[in-house]
């Protein structure tokens, strides 16, 4: 079944239009500051590198997504699909909107937008962590996953902690954006975030499933 669609393409496509807007509007030999001590750069990134970040992640998450939905059973893919497509969205949007914050950085723009995104992400994280805490059993809200929780005990366990986790990594990618260490290390931070839930979920699920 295919879990990577049109829309998936087109958020591709849009940052590929982005970068091709960079390289031709940004010299070649411009340095990005992907971050700074005690406001003075001490990690430069050159554009080629900064700019290929984005579409190589946006890239690797389609090819895993589209394998994903080969290797699910038409059943599986039927009760995950409402989950697993808005998230593919979700996660190939970041890399989009910060791809377009270097575009902003190379022009010589004030406007902040890699920042402005992580306020955004972090906010996004920690309302997922409040409806996954509050979900009940069989919700639309709950988590899907390859294998089973039985118990009801277990199940409700493994939302509230998963929840609670991901509120906090919410938290924590707010602070890390308005302390400001770097473009680079704003990345870092936001593709952590973004890995965090689904190995949050996967362990705290198996650890309960059997309470």
């Amino acid at each position: 079944m295919p879990l990577v669609t049109r829309f998936h393409l087109l958020i591709f496509s849009v940052t590929l239009s982005i970068t091709a807007v960079a390289l031709f509007r940004i010299p070649a030999d411009f340095l990005f500051q992907a971050h700074w001590h005690a406001s003075n750069a001490d990690w430069l990134w050159p554009r080629g590198i900064a700019l290929s970040v984005a579409p190589a992640i946006q890239a690797a998450l389609l090819i895993a997504f589209f394998l994903l939905g080969r290797a699910l059973t038409k059943n599986h893919f039927a009760k995950t699909q409402h989950i697993l497509d808005p998230a593919l969205s979700f996660f190939l949007a970041v890399p989009a909107v910060y791809q377009l914050g270097l575009l902003f950085i190379g022009i010589g723009s004030d406007l902040d937008i890699i920042r402005g995104e992580g306020y955004l992400l972090g906010a996004a994280l920690t309302f997922i962590g409040l409806v996954l805490f509050y979900a009940e059993r069989h919700s639309y809200g709950g988590l899907s996953l390859p294998w089973p929780i039985r118990s009801d005990r277990a199940w409700l366990l493994a939302h509230r902690l998963t929840g609670l986790a991901t509120s906090l990594v919410g938290l924590v990618v707010i602070w890390i954006a308005w302390t400001d260490p770097g473009p680079a290390i704003l990345a870092l931070s936001y593709a952590a975030a973004l890995m965090a839930l689904p190995i949050i979920a996967a362990v705290v699920s198996l650890a309960v499933r059997r309470v």
